[in-house]
């Protein structure tokens, strides 16, 4: 029989079988030929796939999860995507939207806004929800997780040092010590804080009882009567220690704080301040008095060591010792006017409430959104109200931190311009300084350029000072950053942990009854062991290694899955998730091998997810030994993101057919080697081949069941014959309906 084209479901088969024709074409009827009857029509491919029932109704086992992965706002607002979902789908993973990055802001808060929708839409549906994922090194809010961990950064008090010597870098001269409890007083190179280290180490002696047995004595200071003075110290201790400090000139001698003679000290920094704030009183000289002088008394304890370092004594009335040429650059106003910025696409705002740096409101937030070849090719710009005066010298400094670990920025003055070259930014936040002497020509705009690499870019507390070459005095201490320790880190990193799980799995118990607790824990190269982000100086903005923050990195997913336990329901499905374990044999023996060291200590594993991201050529004697060693474990078995690619963007009826038949192999192999009491589901990842789906992922591809135009590929027979354990087409007519 001639006929160019057939029904509807064979303009159908033209489409999923050559996708290379949009245009709808007219039914003919060859004129030579009698009537076209049914009878007389093959039964095509299409017609077939166009006969297919939903694919859930395929399922023998009504417990198993036929799940389907898609993003959010797909699901919540395609209506296209959410019938095919609805009507093929008992299970949905959310890809992106549910991950700590999306989920977690500045603060530590969580949105639930989409969340709650997405149980109203599920639930109307009858769709159960697969929670992804609760720990990943990826899809993190990592700026606000490394502010948490980041340095304290305390600033300098304002005014000029009167000590000569409060930093310690070199020796503890001119200070003096004494009393029946003092075991020594020295100078340490390496136990201070700050870049040089120096500071006091003093250790009372065993007798030690009293505040007087040891005593560290400063410098006699001259004082001006009438002013008043502050004094500020850091100090750290090998235990719970105590100090106070005694005065002498002074218009008191041992103050108390809250009623009591010393204050508490522990094995972390903290700051103390005397002075009116603290203590209940300025603090001035007495009558006649043209001198301070103070101890530091620490024998309160005994057999306890001391660490002391930058202090600080300053006149509260003296003169200030800056004067900012920058306005604005504190921003805590909430706003950045006066300054600008322009070039390559790039954007300048205030900075949400709170990311100031050292916990200040605001910093000044710029946006470059695709690296350049210059860095000047993305610019905030300062005017200033007078030029810098020729021959002067002049600091620039300010608190840089960027979204990325690799940022890039420099600091330059125009016109007649000169540049402090490339400063590294971190995602942590860092003081950059840049020292200059003005050129002929007048400088009258303070510029800092980032267009090299693409990142967020957070900019606090800038100064532009003169320098005073003149003045004998020291200054005031700069700001003082005390790193955290590795403990400290890790009690930190843990309660984040606790407080994002616990958070996410109550809010979401009552529709989520299984989640994927970690997410691709192993490396790739040593596939015995977990990833590790240590010595990676290319972080993603949104990369952060949890395990790299635990004293025992491997306990991170102790952790996880004990949180997860103790917040959800009882009978919650946690799972370990991990990919390539088809194509790397080593790796689907290391996870196992890590589940097993999970639980024992203590804690259960569900189940066991393996993503399959395959191609139509994947190894299938592979694919088999994986579902061997994974249905020999015992646990619960996830296909947890299948997807399989067809290696080209205009796949041939062949290609497809191939896509077709390895997706039932997959289904084929599961079900042959996974026990049926351990055969937990299978989620394919992505509806369609609609390239709005693949913005992010397997762009210039075709690995989904549906076609760009959310037709049924050949894949779906494919899904549907493995899932129903038979060619259900083999039971079709002939006959058209």
């Amino acid at each position: 029989m001639k006929y160019r084209n057939m029904l509807p479901f064979v303009a159908l088969s033209v489409l999923v079988l050559t996708s290379c024709d949009d245009n709808k074409m007219e039914w003919y009827k060859d004129p030579t030929h009698g009537a076209i009857t049914s009878s007389e029509l093959p039964l095509q491919l299409a017609e077939k796939i166009s006969r297919y029932k939903p694919l859930k109704e395929y399922l023998s086992d009504p417990n198993f999860k036929l799940g389907i992965g898609v993003g959010m706002d797909e699901y919540l607002g395609d209506e296209t995507t959410t019938t095919i979902v609805n009507e093929n789908f008992n299970d949905l993973t959310i890809g992106y939207a549910m991950k700590h990055g999306p989920m977690v802001d500045s603060k530590g808060n969580l949105k639930f806004d989409k969340v709650d929708q997405l149980f109203t839409k599920t639930t109307e549906a009858g769709i159960s929800i697969y929670g992804h994922c609760l720990i990943w090194h990826t899809n993190q809010n990592a700026s606000y997780l490394n502010s948490l961990i980041a340095p304290e950064v305390i600033p300098g008090p304002a005014g000029t040092n009167l000590l000569q010597n409060g930093s310690f870098d070199e020796d503890i001269v001119p200070w003096a010590s004494w009393g029946g409890g003092k075991a020594t007083v020295e100078h340490s190179a390496t136990e201070g804080l700050g870049n040089t280290k120096g500071c006091i180490t003093a250790v009372t002696s065993a007798s030690s009882a009293k505040p007087w047995d040891l005593e560290i004595q400063s410098e006699a200071i001259p004082v001006i009567e009438g002013h008043r003075y502050q004094i500020s110290f850091f100090i750290k201790s090998e235990g719970v220690g105590a100090v106070r400090l005694a005065f002498e000139g002074m218009n008191t001698t041992y103050p108390n704080i809250d009623g009591k003679e010393t204050i508490p000290t522990s094995n972390s920094w903290q700051q103390i301040v005397y002075n009116k704030e603290l203590i209940g009183t300025d603090i001035m000289p007495a009558e006649n008095s043209d001198k301070l002088q103070f101890r530091i008394d620490l024998g309160a304890v005994a057999d306890m060591t001391y660490y002391i370092d930058d202090i600080v004594v300053i006149d509260l009335e003296g003169e200030p010792t800056v004067v900012n040429l920058i306005s604005n650059g504190d921003f805590e106003s909430g706003t950045i006017d006066p300054w600008n910025s322009w070039g390559n696409g790039s954007s300048r705002d205030i900075s949400e409430e709170g990311e100031g740096v050292n916990g200040s409101k605001y910093a000044m937030k710029l946006t470059n959104p695709a690296a350049g070849d210059q860095i000047h090719v993305a610019q905030a710009c300062y005017t200033l109200a007078a030029p810098l005066v020729e021959g002067t010298q002049y600091k620039v400094s300010a608190w840089v931190k960027s979204t990325v670990s690799n940022g890039k920025i420099q600091m330059q003055v125009q016109d007649n311009a000169d540049f402090s070259g490339p400063k590294d930014v971190t995602n942590t936040w860092n003081l950059i300084e840049w020292t200059i002497t003005a050129k002929a020509g007048g400088h009258t705009k303070l510029l800092f350029d980032f267009g090299l690499v693409a990142a967020d870019y957070y900019i606090d507390d800038i100064v532009l000072e003169e320098i005073e070459t003149t003045r004998a005095v020291t200054r005031a201490s700069g700001p003082t950053i005390i790193e955290k320790t590795d403990e400290e880190k890790a009690e930190i990193i843990r309660d984040a942990m606790e407080d994002w799980i616990s958070k996410m799995v109550t809010h979401c118990k009552s529709h989520v009854h299984a989640w994927d607790v970690v997410n691709e824990p192993m490396d790739d190269g040593k596939t015995s062991d977990i990833k590790s982000g240590e010595g990676k100086t290319d972080l993603k903005s949104d990369e952060f290694y949890w395990q790299d923050y635990f004293l025992t990195p491997k306990d991170y997913a102790v952790e996880a899955f004990k949180l997860a336990r103790q917040y959800g329901n009882p009978d919650d499905k946690l799972f370990i998730n991990d990919y390539n374990l088809e194509y790397n044999l080593n790796k689907c023996d290391g996870l196992i091998k890590y589940v097993e060291y999970i639980e024992s200590k203590g804690v259960t594993v569900d189940g066991i997810g393996t993503q399959m991201h395959i191609a139509i050529d994947s190894n299938k004697d592979n694919i088999a030994q994986m579902f061997q060693k994974l249905g020999a474990t015992g646990k619960l078995i996830k296909v947890s993101e299948l997807d399989i690619k067809v290696n080209t963007s205009s796949p041939t009826t062949e290609n497809l057919a191939q896509q077709a038949e390895m997706y039932q192999y997959v289904i084929d192999m599961y079900k042959k080697y996974i026990p049926a009491d351990k055969q937990y589901g299978i989620t394919i990842w992505g509806v369609s081949d609609n390239e709005k789906e693949h913005v992010n992922w397997i762009q210039d591809d075709a690995p989904n069941l549906w076609d760009a135009n959310y037709a049924r590929k050949h894949a779906y027979k494919g899904v549907a014959d493995g899932l129903a354990g038979k060619d259900v087409s083999g039971d079709f007519t002939g006959d058209l309906e």
